[in-house]
């Protein structure tokens, strides 16, 4: 074989088109397969997306309702010292021991561990970590001591059943920081100089609700005692509200059997407000 039939040959293969159609075809699949996983991948994504904005969202709604259940039980109690004190009195809204809980997702929560956090940061709280003033907890001596007050599934917040949830409620009380006697386990002691103490009367409620796959809200209020006569007035006061609401929303109908009357609102040559 000479040199030349040897180029003439390699020439020709290279002018071959056979199995060009197999390697078209083998990309065109894998640019199929590619465009396909991204578009599983953005459906999964927007999916988990909504899946955590729904949790995240029921999650805070049972942080909010768990405060409301709470200050019904904070109603009943005549001295608040007793409920900051120590821990000794608890809601009516508790699951069984104040232990490690397993939540309904199927992970843990330990009580004593979330009470730790709460107070000082870490699972283990000396006096040094809950007076030291940090940016989270500046009031020093004032800081709050968290109480464990009340904890349990949300569904179980309701005698009925009819609450569908996976979350856990956990609810804290402490004095308020605000007050400046330098006790924070007594509500409203004597000013530290000797002027008025403006938390006296006052306590702080810090909510938390544990959804599934990590999910967790955060609700913190101030609630403050107030005179019961003021209470009632405030609710007759509404109740007078919602008759005057409920007679706005009949006035459009007229009793049967009287004439119909009809007002026309124009508006005059002069801008003036004409009524027929």
């Amino acid at each position: 074989m000479t040199v030349q039939t040897v180029r003439g040959c390699a020439g020709a293969r290279l002018r071959d088109e056979q199995g060009t159609a197999l390697v078209i075809a083998l990309m065109s699949m894998m640019l199929m397969m590619a465009l396909g996983l991204a578009l599983v991948l953005t459906t999964t994504t927007e999916t988990r997306i909504s899946a955590n904005y729904r949790e995240g969202s029921e999650a805070l709604y049972a942080a909010d309702a768990a405060i409301e259940r709470v200050v019904q039980d904070l109603l009943t109690v005549p001295d608040w010292n007793t409920v900051i004190a120590d821990g000794g009195t608890t809601s009516a809204f508790i699951d069984g021991a104040a232990d490690e809980k397993t939540l309904p997702d199927g992970t843990t929560l330990d009580l004593a561990e979330a009470t730790a956090m709460v107070r000082c940061g870490k699972i283990a709280c000396t006096e040094a970590d809950i007076t030291t003033s940090t940016d989270e907890r500046p009031w020093g001596q004032n800081n709050p001591r968290w109480q464990l007050y009340a904890y349990g599934p949300m569904r179980d917040m309701l005698p009925t059943d009819t609450i569908n949830s996976r979350i856990y409620v956990v609810v804290w009380v402490a004095d308020d920081p605000a007050e400046n006697d330098g006790a924070a386990q007594v509500d409203g002691g004597a000013a530290v100089d000797g002027g008025e103490n403006p938390g006296a009367g006052v306590l702080s409620l810090l909510a938390h609700a544990y959804g599934p796959e990590g999910v967790r809200r955060v609700v913190e209020v101030t609630v403050a005692r107030t005179d019961t006569t003021e209470i009632e007035r405030g609710y007759t006061g509404q109740r007078g509200q919602d008759e005057q609401n409920r007679r706005a929303r009949k006035a459009a109908v007229q009793t049967p059997g009287k004439a119909l009357q009809r007002s026309v609102l124009g508006i005059a040559a002069d801008s003036g407000l004409v009524k027929q």
